[in-house]
């Protein structure tokens, strides 16, 4: 009889576990409070020091059954934000205009393929730091595998180029809403927060990528034995070779102008997030949103709009709606294939919207059994005097293993940030810091975990094995780590 492989459960699985692990805990963890600085507001913060135990409150099978639900209500302005990011991501790859953007790049650069990887790492850099781009990339794989072996390189050479490009991305992520957007949400602060330190890691990491596989890439091209998979250049010569590429959508001006309303609904959003008015005490956002609200028939036609700056979920999710819509429009969709493409481009992204509603249940039980504000006091004692820097390389270390065992970003931040990043105020950490060091984790995690079906998707259509891709990654892996240890130790004194 063959044994069967230990498999992985899936991050549901480990997030219901948790809620009734947590849920025992209850009975065994005592109850506790903190004095609050503002006991009415939305997102009430504890002031250290001010502990003490209260009645306990153990929670039930029915509390365990319930929290999930509860926790969807909840983060109902999160879950919905992911679904009409999904319609919206859907309705872009519909017409085609990212891939014709990177097809006419690579068309463009054709017998300079050494300088394509700087250019195509930075491109798909763009995606993974903006919208977490790491599934997309898959279609792009069968594309610029045999462009790369064409020029004399390999098919590493590819995947370094796209999963390590999406992947610094990500990890980097400056607005990403599935990594920071979800973070920053649940630790109570604008997902412009920090986003000066997370640009500086882009800068910084991204370049030590390309130089890392550029390297390589030259190294394959002068001595093609010092390929990682030298033993399979003839069978990937005649499998990628012997086949027609696969052939891109042209870049239409049709493409032009959705690529343009894509980056612009980027821009749109950050400018959105960063808080302008009260924390740079620049109003001319709010100059300008008074302005035109106060303009006879015009104001009452533009209804109460929010000046950028002060915006959040809501406005976010009817900015990506407008632009979904606007994009189909352009391109040319009747309204029904807009809906259906919305529709499911959000499904592609349910299993995203309901993980937020399930993690969030485990905060949700913790507070009902008063077990957050002891865990608090524990993690207070524990922490006080190690220092910021100690802290926000303590939280790095802590969300190394966690990414793993909980491989989805926004699970992982709904399950943590509502603990860690109150700790580290109780440091004197920013909580911009607690939100990086969680995001660095998981994406430096998600470029090697053998649990990531965009790893090993990548992997198996460039018919690579995992432990060579292990191999090839690994110095990269532990150097980012160091590094971004190093800045976010920096990032405790800017």
């Amino acid at each position: 009889m063959n044994k069967k492989k230990f498999q992985m459960p899936t991050a549901y699985t480990i997030l219901i576990s948790i809620i009734a692990i947590v849920a025992v805990l209850t009975w065994i963890v005592p109850a506790g409070q903190y004095d609050l600085v503002d006991p009415s507001a939305s997102k009430p913060q504890p002031i250290p020091g001010t502990y003490q135990v209260v009645e306990s409150n153990p929670q039930g099978l029915w509390e365990v059954i319930n929290a999930p639900i509860n926790g969807f209500y909840q983060a109902k302005d999160i879950a919905l934000f992911v679904l009409v990011i999904g319609g919206f991501l859907g309705i872009v790859m519909k017409t085609g205009a990212i891939d014709a953007g990177i097809g006419q790049v690579i068309k463009k650069l054709k017998g300079r393929e050494k300088i394509m990887i700087p250019i195509l790492m930075m491109i798909f850099a763009a995606g993974g730091t903006s919208f977490g781009m790491a599934e997309e990339t898959i279609a792009f794989y069968p594309l610029l595998i045999p462009v790369f072996i064409g020029a004399g390189y390999d098919a590493m050479t590819a995947v370094g180029v796209i999963l390590l490009g999406a992947g610094t991305g990500v990890l980097c992520s400056t607005v990403n809403p599935f990594a920071t957007g979800v973070a920053s949400g649940f630790a109570g602060i604008s997902i412009g927060d920090g986003l000066g330190l997370r640009l500086i890691m882009m800068a910084v990491l991204l370049t030590f990528a390309i130089i890392y596989v550029m390297r390589y890439a030259e190294k394959v091209k002068k001595d093609p034995s010092k390929s990682i998979i030298f033993d399979l250049k003839k069978a990937n010569e005649d499998h990628f070779l012997g086949t027609k590429s696969q052939e891109t959508p042209e870049l239409t001006s049709k493409r032009k102008i959705i690529l343009g309303i894509f980056g612009g609904t980027f821009l749109v959003m950050i400018l959105g997030v960063i808080p302008w008015a009260y924390k740079f005490n620049i109003t001319i956002f709010e100059d300008m949103n008074n302005f035109f609200i106060t303009l006879p028939v015009i104001g009452k036609l533009l209804g109460g709009m929010v000046p950028l700056g002060d915006w959040w979920f809501g406005e976010m999710t009817v900015l990506f709606m407008v632009s979904a819509v606007l994009i189909g429009k352009i391109f040319g969709m009747e309204e029904k294939e807009i809906v259906s493409v919305f529709v499911n481009g959000a499904r592609d992204l349910l299993g995203v919207a309901l993980i937020v509603g399930v993690s969030r249940g485990i905060t949700i039980v913790m507070n009902a059994g008063g077990m957050t504000n002891t865990v608090l006091y524990w993690g207070e004692q524990a922490l006080t005097g190690v220092g910021s820097t100690a802290f926000a390389i303590i939280s790095y270390l802590f969300y190394l293993p966690m990414s793993f065992l909980v491989p989805s970003t926004s699970g992982l931040a709904t399950l943590s940030m509502p603990i860690m990043a109150p700790l580290g105020e109780f440091s004197g950490l920013a909580k911009n810091i607690v939100v990086t060091s969680y995001q660095s984790a998981s994406g430096v995690l998600n470029i090697v975990t053998p649990t990531s079906a965009v790893v090993m998707g990548a992997l198996g259509i460039a018919r690579v094995s995992y432990t060579k891709w292990l191999k090839f990654v690994m110095p990269l892996f532990v150097s980012f780590i160091l590094i971004t240890m190093l800045l976010l130790a920096i990032g405790t004194m800017m």
